[in-house]
């Protein structure tokens, strides 16, 4: 597991084991996080090409962490620092996640979620802390220029309706809509073999 940049973003690069059969990696293991991730639901997401998706976080408490990987082609992975008061705030983190790879992203909760299509289709699976519940889950306009995130020149992205619609970092803030730093290190700590301030730290 190799930091993104930020507390709470982790990237894991397996080991891939290949012979003449074809191969075979270990994708998630939870002993490899020093905060153990509570599965309570798992998406799968096929995109075609140009595809933007996020970015999407949720209230804290709960929150809600996630494990990412591509299964089939590939996209740009991308995490931001949503969590007001945090050190970190604003600042975004990309990783290419691919079929061949097998390249994984672990995000807190507090942390937003992006991804771009880069392939002519792609399949996205994410594991999840914390059922979808649309009352807690929010987004980010991703081409917000206060974020600042460098898509892939060349195609153009396609969003989806209330991504389009979502508020800009700086309104987001203003209407008080983002997690705090305070509450996700509290809630850090309190999370079963949780470390105040260190999510997935490994």
């Amino acid at each position: 597991m190799d930091p993104l940049g930020f507390d709470g973003a982790w990237l894991f690069s397996p080991r891939i084991h290949t012979d003449r059969r074809g191969a075979f990696l270990e994708w998630f293991r939870n002993d490899q996080l020093d905060r153990p991730l509570e599965l309570a639901q798992a998406n799968c997401s096929v995109s075609t090409k140009g595809v933007l998706r996020g970015v999407h976080y949720a209230d804290v408490p709960p929150g809600q962490a996630k494990y990412v990987t591509c299964v089939s082609g590939s996209v740009l992975d991308v995490a931001v620092d949503l969590r007001t008061g945090s050190p970190t705030f604003g600042r975004w983190a990309a990783a290419r996640l691919d079929d061949v790879s097998r390249r994984a992203v672990y995000l807190a909760e507090g942390l937003g979620h992006a991804f771009f299509t880069l392939s002519e289709s792609a399949t996205v699976v994410y594991l999840c802390s914390t059922s979808y519940a649309p009352q807690r889950e929010h987004g980010i306009h991703p081409l917000d220029p206060a974020l600042g995130i460098v898509w892939p020149e060349g195609i153009e992205p396609i969003l989806a309706d209330k991504d389009a619609a979502a508020p800009t970092l700086a309104e987001a803030v203003e209407h008080g809509l983002l997690p705090s730093y305070a509450d996700c290190l509290a809630h850090y700590a309190s999370a079963p073999g949780g470390q105040q301030g260190r999510p997935g730290l490994v």
